[in-house]
């Protein structure tokens, strides 16, 4: 059987775990990556020591899971040794976040348990979109064979990863579609064994991402959130 991938996002706006990073400034930013063939910038600037942040929480507690601006996430000590001691792959960084000051959206206490945070991001993978088998609307073929860069897109209803193409990372961004972060079955299940929170997983095929349509109704699987 071929293997199936999720497109992995934060767990739902307003949730229990509902909750906002500020990189705290000056922030020290490295350069874009950029194609090794074209040039072309295929991610958003690096972020570098110190790796301190301001959290806010909406929800009623903080997740195992925070996404950043740019390409960088959060994730709970626990989530990182157990990516770690599992051996599974895709991640870099893992550098420890020091949390400045934590703040609240809605009435309440603050949180007494705060996770202790990593600084993370995911690979970018040899794994390519196929676009002749994809739903993408306004996509045009690539003119880059090793980025696969498709500019101006109006929307994605559900697309696919070229066969053979995929090295065995359970997380990484694709040739194709950089900005999205795609997991592995095992990653998905490991998810769920550990039961982590804030992240939702949608099957690739399942994925719509259209800025132009009224909200849908939730039908993402979502870790423990």
């Amino acid at each position: 059987m071929s293997p199936r991938f999720f497109v992995l996002e934060e767990g739902v706006l307003w949730s229990r775990y509902d909750a906002e990073v500020d990189k705290a400034e000056p922030v020290n930013r490295g350069d874009a990556a950029r194609c090794s063939r074209c040039g072309a910038v295929i991610g958003m600037r690096t972020w570098h020591a110190p790796y301190q942040v301001e959290l806010t929480l909406h929800g009623k507690e903080f997740g195992d899971f925070i996404k950043a601006l740019g390409d960088d996430i959060l994730v709970s000590e626990r989530f990182a040794r157990a990516f770690r001691d599992e051996g599974l792959t895709g991640l870099e960084g893992f550098h420890p976040v020091e949390v400045l000051r934590v703040g609240r959206k809605r009435r309440g206490p603050k949180p007494s348990n705060i996770p202790s945070y990593f600084a993370v991001t995911a690979c970018f993978g040899r794994a390519a979109v196929d676009v002749a088998r994809s739903h993408i609307r306004g996509a045009q073929p690539p003119a880059c064979e090793e980025c696969r860069s498709m500019q101006h897109y109006r929307s994605i209803h559900g697309f696919s990863l070229e066969p053979g193409t995929w090295q065995g990372e359970d997380i990484f961004r694709p040739r194709g579609l950089f900005g999205d972060l795609i997991v592995s079955e095992r990653f998905e299940r490991f998810v769920a064994r550990h039961g982590f929170t804030n992240l939702r997983m949608t099957p690739i095929e399942e994925y719509v991402w259209d800025p132009h349509a009224p909200e849908p109704l939730p039908s993402t699987k979502e870790g423990s959130a």
